[in-house]
């Protein structure tokens, strides 16, 4: 006896239509921007990616409309670029927030408390990881390396770095881009809005006032090792207080003075970490050796 597609559980509905076309105007104002990245390159099929980023900062995700758009201005079928699409996690496919906020859970950021912040997040936006709160202004999701293990936990928002993070400071900082109060990352540009992000990353200049010459550098953890290896005497601390300014230092607490040969990485700086948070403890801390 055999068994019906319908009985199996199969569905065999009608395929997929054809994606829909952007509106007149819109196309030729993409099309504009869209010829001036693929003249950059000397093989029109290297312009995908950045294309990706211009369809996804009109819509602030990558649509089925947006990768007909790319394949018909590189003479690509659209399974060519949905492969692409579908393969880098820094394209969305479906509908996302003005900011993406991103909680490193890799393994040191997860031990150093990114595990917690990430925890915390989903219960204080009411989401899970890639879902977006009610007003469209955040999307939270796991990153499973931010690249900033020296200043672990990290949190990123528009690929921007929020360094040295607690529950505490991650439950401040998606408040305020909710409410719409000025956030600023611990290094790097200012933040813009997902959109505006992606047309950077599609290789159009940031026109902000002062946002090119703030563009992010390795900090100072990060090039303590090449000082030591001039033989320059590494600073006494290599990342900024969680609970004070840039600048500021805390008044009570004796400065630790290391001498060229000491390894000084931000964990064996005098900071508060997320292990000193009550609520969310990472574990003890052992001693080098043990």
């Amino acid at each position: 006896m055999t068994t019906s597609s319908s009985e199996q559980g199969v569905s065999l509905g009608m395929p997929e239509l054809p994606a829909p076309a952007y509106p007149d105007d819109v196309r030729a104002r993409l099309e504009r921007d869209a010829r001036e990245i693929i003249a950059r390159y000397p093989d029109s099929r290297s312009a995908l990616l950045p294309l990706l980023h211009l369809v996804q900062s009109e819509e602030g995700h990558v649509t089925r409309t947006g990768m007909r758009f790319c394949a018909d201005m590189l003479h690509l079928t659209t399974a060519e670029v949905t492969a692409v699409a579908t393969f880098y996690t820094m394209y969305r496919r479906r509908p996302s927030g003005d900011y993406q906020v991103g909680v490193c859970t890799n393994t040191l950021c997860a031990v150093m408390g990114g595990d917690a912040i990430f925890e915390a997040l989903q219960e204080h936006l009411g989401v899970g990881n890639g879902e977006t709160t009610d007003d469209g202004k955040v999307t939270l999701e796991h990153i499973e390396c931010n690249a900033a293990c020296d200043y672990a936990p990290v949190v990123m928002v528009n690929w921007e770095f929020f360094d040295n993070q607690t529950v505490q400071s991650a439950k401040r900082m998606v408040d305020d881009l909710r409410a719409g109060a000025p956030v600023s990352p611990t290094r790097g540009a200012p933040l813009c809005t997902f959109k505006e992000t992606a047309r950077i990353l599609a290789g159009f200049p940031d026109e902000r006032e002062g946002a090119a010459e703030a563009g992010g550098s390795a900090g100072p953890a990060s090039l303590v090792g090449l000082k030591l290896a001039k033989g320059e005497t590494a600073p006494a601390r290599v990342v900024h207080p969680r609970d004070g300014g840039p600048h500021e230092e805390p008044q009570d607490r004796a400065v630790h003075e290391p001498s060229p040969a000491e390894h000084l990485s931000s964990h064996d700086a005098p900071q508060d970490t997320s292990a000193s948070d009550p609520a969310h403890p990472a574990g003890p801390t052992a001693e080098e050796g043990e």
